[in-house]
């Protein structure tokens, strides 16, 4: 059987360009093609390289892991490790889920000519098939993505959240808040953000009513008892936001919070309760803000 290597470098180009442009539309990453272009290409030299065993070091795992970190890397530029990691893990599975379809249409198909080496598929017909299998699968999982998003209710973006505070509670609703990674800068203890009027009863009010005033170092209108209760228990937390790229929260570390979600509870010690001085809805569905890292 005579195979082809332009046929074999351009088919694996394609289906590389598939995977990786499917792995960008799950990252929601913004995808610039040109580097998906050299990222399979990339991919695809590399298994014609591999099948011609022109070096013995091209079928080393290691090898394929750098090669796999390296056209994530040109694909989509992360900007740290943390990133890195997690395009990564979206690529493998990505590939996994191409690589089940296209041996799912290769065992429908049953072609005949069709033999293995150095971890290729390699035929004249199968090869067709596999680039139809990683078509399908990118429909498939794109819709899945889909479908999963769309079952994803209402309730489960809301939690009920009792904190604790100089040995008061109060309990209240909370938005699930993917995009909250706020952390205390020198702790990094991750940030639950709650509205100042729900810790009148727990927070002095001349505290809770001056919180620009005092981020800014000015305690006119609290009293010097409640100045010096207080001025070492206080945190001030960056934030950047949409319109708001330098923001400062005033902090402050309770005894405790308990999430609730569902049946489950969950105790935290560790966190700060960052104090927004204005309503985060008009209608108060909610009077907080958690992020995915606490729950």
């Amino acid at each position: 059987m005579t195979i082809y290597l332009d046929v074999v470098l351009i088919e694996n180009l394609i289906m590389n360009y598939i995977i990786l442009y499917a792995t960008g539309i799950i990252l929601k990453i913004n995808i610039k093609h040109i580097r998906l272009i050299i990222a399979s290409l990339l991919g695809a030299i590399y298994s014609i390289i591999a099948y011609m065993s022109v070096l013995e070091i091209y079928s080393s795992i290691i090898l394929k892991i750098i090669l796999s970190v390296v056209i994530v890397y040109i694909s989509y530029n992360p900007q740290n490790v943390k990133q890195l990691w997690k395009h990564i893990l979206i690529f493998y599975m990505t590939s996994f889920v191409f690589g089940g379809a296209a041996f799912a249409l290769i065992y429908v198909v049953k072609p005949q000519e069709i033999f293995m080496k150095n971890g290729l598929f390699l035929g004249t017909y199968p090869l067709k098939t596999i680039l139809l299998g990683a078509i399908i699968a990118f429909f498939v999982i794109i819709t899945s993505f889909k479908i999963v998003k769309s079952k994803i209710s209402k309730k489960d973006m809301f939690c009920i959240v009792k904190v604790k505070i100089n040995n008061k509670e109060i309990e209240t609703k909370v938005m699930i808040d993917t995009g909250n990674l706020l952390k205390e800068p020198i702790s990094n203890t991750p940030v639950i953000v709650l509205e100042h009027t729900l810790l009148y009863d727990c927070i002095p009010k001349e505290i809770l009513n001056n919180l620009e005033n005092i981020l800014g170092g000015d305690f006119n209108g609290v009293s010097e008892e409640v100045k010096n209760q207080y001025i070492s228990k206080l945190k001030v937390i960056p934030f950047s936001s949409l319109g708001k790229q330098n923001g400062m929260l005033m902090g402050i570390k309770p005894e405790y919070i308990i999430i609730k979600n569902e049946d489950n509870e969950k105790k935290i010690n560790n966190v700060i309760i960052g104090i927004y001085n204005k309503s985060l809805t008009k209608r108060g569905e909610y009077r907080g803000l958690i992020g995915m890292e606490l729950l």
